[in-house]
């Protein structure tokens, strides 16, 4: 299976203005049809008619995010105002202005606006190419290659970065986004299948897996072992984590750059020359600047920050004190700052899909799902107790526009209905519920916080984005049934 781009309209027997009309006809109608559908439709005991008219317009939005008749931003922005106006939240306007407001005050919001700051400056002083050419240097002699390369570049950070946002988005991304322009692989020219495409979209599921192997690679899972001290008793070891994982997060590094190369291939292959062309490029560059050497310090000082102080300054605050330092040092200007408009429109557009996701579970809607749940679940064997209540809690996630917002409003009500059904311990409930946090983000364009910045870059189309976060999640889903839950039931916590 290929995850192949919509044919172009010359492709059909439509003329290119009928095509554009009926395409954009789904795109406006598909939507309003959900909407609609669900607005009309009983609301469901349990839940009060205010939490179901939301859920509607929730689900509007992730349509209309789905085929994006206008801006992904303005679609997220509308939704907000919209249920802010109609007090499908709040009542009190003010309050519901404050409700509506309240995703520009997220911290990973603004980490992932650093994220395009610390790209820009990579661009501009040159260090993003001076490294992307030493990667093309060492392994840039076939395509696969260079996707293992920026995997084990993940790997390599992720027992030390409590963020995953601040290490894929503000540490790999802005290396590996120079990569394709080496090869003449862009975004806004038909080019970027040729290999950005599928680099950047490795490096971003690399994260994911990543993310699950160890409690410090995603600040989330933090929060998850305190839920599971609080709500189940569970004291998980930052080792038990490791080896309950580790056959599932290596068996996936060991195979996702190859499935993704088949899913999603890249036009160019093989590059013999490249590696002997990159020399001769770094020579040509010279030794390197000022700003340059500037900006490799300020990097590694966050990366430091990131790893050694996650528990004294929050890493949203670390990226933005580096992106000040950057104006302070002439890395970048201010109006380089300021007028970076993708920047802008992808904080603008998670902003509100944080806002829009936490209003599920401030309407009790999200808690409502699990709890109807429950009764189903008596009375069942352990296998089918495991799959059904990892499977939905691990596909709610297209729900959420935040894996910390997930683990907070979700862990503890699956935990204490989990640990009601005998023949499974309480430190297995835990973990098997646990460890699917990082790869779930693999899901959409907004449900994990780097997501955002790689969909951003315009390499990865909004239908390829879809089409292999649901094959990759049943993928990885799958995977993680097979042989984690056998494995965990093993080790026998």
């Amino acid at each position: 299976m290929r995850i192949a781009e919509p044919p172009s309209p010359t492709e059909t027997n439509l003329t290119p203005k009928d095509a554009d009309l009926r395409a954009m006809a789904v795109k406006v109608g598909f939507p309003l049809a959900i909407g609609i559908g669900l607005l009309l439709a009983p609301v469901p005991g349990g839940l009060t008619v205010n939490a179901w008219r939301y859920f509607a317009l929730f689900c509007t939005v992730i349509a209309g995010l789905i085929t994006e008749p206008i801006p992904p931003a303005i679609i997220g922005l509308a939704g907000v105002i919209l249920a802010a106006v109609l007090g499908l939240i709040r009542e009190e306007p003010a309050q519901s202005a404050q409700w509506a407001l309240s995703g520009f005050g997220n911290a990973t919001v603004w980490l992932i606006f650093a994220g395009y700051m610390f790209t820009l400056g990579y661009t501009q002083t040159g260090l993003g190419r001076r490294i992307a050419l030493q990667l093309v240097r060492l392994l840039g002699r076939r395509t696969l290659g260079l996707g293992y390369a920026v995997t084990l570049a993940d790997l390599a950070l992720a027992p030390f970065t409590a963020s995953a946002t601040a290490r894929s988005a503000g540490t790999v991304f802005p290396i590996v986004r120079q990569i394709p322009e080496l090869y003449n692989s862009r975004p806004d020219d038909g080019t970027a299948r040729r290999m950005g495409a599928y680099l950047l979209y490795t490096a971003l599921v690399a994260s994911f897996i990543t993310s699950s192997m160890f409690i410090t690679a995603l600040a989330p899972n933090t929060l998850a072992v305190s839920v599971m001290r609080t709500t189940a008793g569970v004291t998980v070891s930052w080792v038990d984590w490791f080896i309950g994982f580790a056959p599932v997060g290596f068996l996936l590094l060991a195979v996702v750059p190859f499935v993704i190369y088949k899913l999603y291939p890249p036009e160019i292959r093989n590059a013999p020359e490249a590696p002997r062309w990159a020399a001769d490029q770094l020579l040509a560059m010279g030794p390197m600047s000022r700003r340059e050497w500037t900006l490799l310090v300020l990097v590694c000082c966050a990366l430091s920050l990131w790893i050694g102080a996650i528990h004294y300054i929050e890493p949203a605050l670390t990226a933005m004190l580096v992106v000040l330092l950057m104006v302070m040092c002439r890395v970048v200007t201010w109006n380089d700052v300021i007028g970076h408009a993708q920047a802008w429109n992808i904080l603008v557009w998670f902003a509100t899909m944080v806002t829009l996701a936490g209003g599920l579970a401030e309407t009790k809607f999200v808690g409502w799902v699990a709890q109807s749940l429950a009764p189903s679940l008596q009375g069942v064997t352990p296998t089918t107790a495991i799959v059904t209540v990892t499977g939905v809690y691990f596909f709610l996630h297209y729900f959420f526009a935040s894996i910390t917002a997930h683990t907070a409003s979700l862990l503890p009500v699956f935990l204490a209905m989990a640990v009601t059904i005998p023949s499974v311990s309480p430190k297995e409930w835990a973990l098997l519920l646990a460890y699917p946090l990082g790869l779930m983000g693999v899901l959409t364009t907004y449900t994990a916080g780097h997501n955002p910045i790689y969909y951003g870059s315009g390499y990865i189309s909004r239908q390829a984005f879809w089409a292999l976060g649901l094959v990759l999640g049943i993928f990885f889903f799958a995977t993680y049934l097979v042989i984690g839950v056998p494995w965990l039931m093993y080790l026998g916590f």
